[in-house]
Order: structure tokens, then sequence, then C-alpha cells
């Protein structure tokens, strides 16, 4: 299922006068006889896309940048929408409104009463780099003993959490919600509306530097996550980041750490790597030793994994189960899925990058045989220092031995420029043909002319760039 998106049943306790409540806001009713025939009536969903509003939801009109949605409450009560959430009362009710200060504000509101309406179970997730792998192997893996409500797509915000949680099902046992932030106080409302039963760190790297300033403003922003978690809950955090192994103790109790140290409570040895096609691994942890396959390629898929296992072992899953279930994850288009083509593979891995996740894209590039191929864009939030950490991450494709790389975007001229250095140093074998394209759409022009068959081609760059486009053009 879909954020947002309901298949129609009611959401329980989700009455007008309960949302109006929730929200500070004010009701209002066209008629009384209006107010008889639905002031009892569950919410069938609560959507801020008048598309998807359907019979009995409650539509959220919100201002966007090009859209006010306040323009389509005719057509949602159409429609036969219960109600509706503005901050302006129609000229003429047509139906029953709920008027607020700020819609937004009142969408998380709403979210946070409906999560403590379920007795489910939230596992939340944060970290710099590898958030909606980590959320893909944890929702796998619990899904053996639960029935799960994940968050698809981008739906990781002040935005997409709240619609995330209103778009959970009755009958959930477990939501698997990712979390992410690039501003201070963000995690702490986000922290409000999930109420996480478990909190997972994956790492503190360098990105929305830009906003947060440096990796101890990172991990103090995240660790917002802890506001509202619950006063039984657990921490689980990757014990080999050095950021995240600060931690050591969350409302009284020591975090569950995993990672490749055997000074983790979660750890793994053992590890052979299968090239683009995964690894396999013996986990530890609980007193219990198994052996898994782990689908996804990448040490950090390990890392992810593991942290899936932790939070299994905390939920009551068995070694089998949590096995099963990371032997069943899938990739995410954007998130390093492998695409087969007749001529060549594709590593599709456009959706975000920083440097961190730049260079363990490398990492994996260099797994595959024949020649590799490294198209870089932009890493956007980087702040003072965007230029040096371009820079460095062309300097290591070119160190690791990529044989072509191709940067493309304003910023990727420093991808550009750290690589020809390198190349240039480079004394131990041939050195990259390195290419350069100022936007995208150059890109797209040149780009068939320097790619040849059997070429395993790296697809990378800032969700902003839109590389979505070039993994299109290549397909």
């Amino acid at each position: 299922m879909k954020p947002a998106e309901r298949m129609g049943e009611n959401m329980k306790n989700m009455t007008l006068t309960n949302i109006a409540r929730a929200c500070n806001g004010r009701l209002l009713y066209p008629a009384e006889n209006s107010r008889k025939e639905t002031e009892h009536a569950e919410a069938a969903g609560v959507v801020i896309d008048s598309r998807k509003a359907g019979e009995n939801f409650i539509f959220v009109a919100t201002k966007g940048e090009r859209v006010d949605g306040h323009r389509f409450i005719p057509d949602v009560f159409a429609k036969g929408a219960l109600g509706v959430v503005c901050e302006k009362e129609p000229e003429s009710l047509p139906g029953p409104c709920i008027v607020v200060e700020d819609s937004f504000e009142a969408l998380k509101q709403i979210g946070e009463f409906y999560r403590q309406q379920l007795p489910v179970k939230v596992v939340g997730i944060t970290g710099s780099v590898g958030k909606t792998s980590t959320k893909e192997f944890v929702a796998a893996v619990l899904a053996m003993k639960y029935k799960v409500h994940k968050t698809l797509g981008n739906y990781n915000n002040e935005v997409g959490v709240p619609l995330t949680v209103l778009s959970m099902p009755e009958d959930t046992e477990v939501a698997v919600l990712e979390m992410g932030i690039n501003h201070f106080g963000e995690m702490h409302n986000l922290s409000r509306i999930a109420r996480p039963d478990i909190c997972i760190m994956t790492n503190i790297g360098q990105c929305h530097l830009e906003f947060l300033g440096s990796r101890e403003g990172i991990l103090k922003a995240k660790s917002e996550m802890f506001d509202f978690m619950k006063e039984d809950g657990s921490v689980c955090i990757n014990g080999d980041d050095d950021m995240l192994a600060s931690i050591k103790e969350v409302k009284g109790k020591k975090p569950v750490t995993f990672g490749l140290s055997e000074q983790c409570r979660v750890y793994a040895t053992d590890i052979k790597g299968k090239g683009l096609f995964g690894s396999e691994a013996v986990i530890h942890g609980n007193g219990e030793s198994f052996a898994v396959q782990i689908p996804l390629p990448g040490e950090h898929m390990v890392y992810n994994a593991l942290a899936a296992a932790a939070a299994g072992q905390l939920l009551g899953l068995t070694p089998e189960e949590i096995r099963d279930g990371i032997a069943a994850v899938e990739s995410v288009s954007g998130r390093s899925h492998i695409v087969k083509l007749p001529d060549k593979v594709l590593i599709d891995d456009c959706y975000n990058a920083n440097p961190v996740s730049m260079e363990a894209a490398i990492d994996l590039l260099l797994q595959a045989d024949g020649r590799r191929v490294a198209v870089m864009g932009d890493m956007f939030e980087l702040g003072e220092q965007e230029k040096e950490m371009h820079a460095r991450v062309g300097k290591y494709a070119a160190d690791k031995g990529v044989e072509c790389i191709i940067c493309a975007g304003k910023l990727a001229r420093y991808i550009y420029e750290g690589a020809r250095e390198a190349a240039g140093e480079r004394k131990d074998g041939p050195a990259a043909e390195i290419f350069y394209f100022e936007d995208r759409e150059s890109l797209l022009e040149g780009i068939n002319q320097i790619l040849k068959p059997g070429d395993t081609i790296l697809i990378k760059a800032s969700h902003g760039m839109g590389f979505e486009k070039v993994v299109g053009q290549l397909s």
C-alpha cells in the first residue's frame, strides 16, 4: 500500500470531532443535518492530493509553491469526502470543514493522533547514508513474523512521515518508518509523530552540513529521534561509526550495537563478496550464530542486514526468520539497483548522494568485471567545503582505478578536476578517461559516444540533478 492511499477501511477513532481536537481546529458544518450524518463517522483515509481523495476521506488543503489545495475543496466533496482541513473558511461551506492556522502543522498533529490510536510497534530509522536500504532490510525481516507497514518512496520528512502513518492499516503490527532531516528540530517533530519503540541509526556522515554545520551537529540533530521514544524503547546503532559509538546510554539503557567488530552486540564474520550480486556472512548475536545470504551488493549492505538482525532479535524473531527475511530483500530503484542490459550493466544509485555514499558506490563499482564507468553529478547541501568534498570524490575514483569517469553539473566540475589531478599523479597503471559536461542535458547528448559494450556504469548524484533520466535513457 502506498503512503496516503488506503483501501477504504475506516480509521480507528478518526472522527471529525477527534481530528479537529487533535489539530486545534474549528469544526464547521454547513447545516445541522450534516452534523448528525457525519459526527460519528470514521474517516477512510487522509490525503493532501485531491486526486487521491475518495469517499469518506479527509482532504488536508495545503498551499504549495505552484498549487493551492484550497481550490479543490468543492471537488473532493463532490467525490464524497467526509471533511476538509483548511486554513480559510470557504465562502459557502460545501461540507464539514476544520479551519486551522497551518495545514502542514495540522497534518503532523493528525498523524501524531492516529499513531497513538493503534497498538503498533514502530521502528524508526535514520542516519546520513543507508536509511532506505536499511528500512527495506528491516521490513523484509520483520515481515517474516508480523504484518508490516513501511515507508514507500521518499515519504520520510515532516510531510511524508505523517502521511505514511495515516496510510497505515488498522491491523498493522509493526511500522518501519524512515526519518530524514536537514535542519535542527525536524527530527524532534518526526519523533513526536512516530513515537518509536526502536530507534536505528545507521551512521553519521557528511551530509546536510550546510544546515547542521558538522558531524557533531548531525549527531545532535538526529539524536532528537530519542525525544519521544517509548520509555521502554531500544536504540540500535552502528558500533563501528565513531560518532555513534559515543552514545553510551539512552533513557537508562545501553544501545544495541551492530557492526563488523566483535565488540558489537550483533556482528558479522566470514564475509564473502559475490561481486554485484551480494555477499554471504555469518551473523552473531544474542548467543546465536547463523549464516545469511545478502542479495544486495556492497559491504554497506552487510551493515543493513546487521541492523535488521538487531531489530529482529529485539522483536522476538528466530534466527531462521531473520535469515529468510534478509534473503528476501529486493533493491529499490535509485539505490544500488542493479540493472542488467544486453550489452551493459547499470548501477542505478541516483536517488541521492554525499561524499560517504559516493565513495561507497565507487567501491561497489570496483567489484564489477570489464570496464568500470562512474557517472557522477552534483552533491547538494555540503556547506562551505563543497568544492573540496567534490574534488575528494573525483580523486577517490581515480585513485581506486575507475577506468572512465564522467562528471556533469556545476559542482561536478570539482569532481572532474580532482580526478584529473589524481590521474596525472598515478604511477601504477593507466590513467582514467575523464569527461566533463556542464549539465544533465549535455550529458544526455554526449554519453552514448563514450560508453562501450561490456561497461558497468555507476550513475550517482543528488536527487535534484534528476539523473533518473540518465538511467532511463541508458535502459
